[in-house]
């Protein structure tokens, strides 16, 4: 596992922030990424026709479980930010109507704000690197 990933959590504190981000989610204060830098959060909700209540529907299932890793925002002006990943077990029905069990890899950065908490998705599409879990 890289040196800058993070798994240094109670289940208790991965709780809290899986709480948090699924208040977000549940009042539609989330966005998922789709812009041209997230071409495979695009590509993977096009292939699996999400909409935005699928894509909902998903990330309220997201268990502490599934909970792999944190790590810090490496984008410039944004190194203050913590990133958690999640990699969930869904299945889901292609344009062929074939139905497929995938990992699923989440990214989430929790935004807090004056006016309360934004959760965007960076990521959103099948896993295609190895994980670890802390929780299993």
């Amino acid at each position: 596992m890289s040196q800058y990933y993070n798994q240094d959590y109670t289940k208790e504190e991965i709780s809290s922030v899986l709480q948090k981000i699924q208040e977000c989610v549940s009042n539609g204060k989330y966005t998922v990424a789709q812009n041209e830098n997230r071409a495979e959060n695009v590509a993977f909700i096009r292939e699996y026709n999400l909409t935005s209540e699928k894509q909902r529907q998903i990330l309220m299932q997201i268990g502490v479980e599934d909970f792999c890793h944190s790590l810090q925002n490496m984008n410039l002006g944004f190194e203050h930010e913590i990133l958690y990943v999640f990699c969930s077990q869904i299945t889901l029905f292609n344009f062929g109507d074939e139905e497929r069990t995938l990992d699923l890899y989440t990214k989430f950065n929790i935004i807090d704000l004056p006016t309360g908490s934004r959760v965007v998705v960076i990521s959103l599409h099948e896993r295609n690197k190895p994980i670890d879990y802390l929780f299993r």
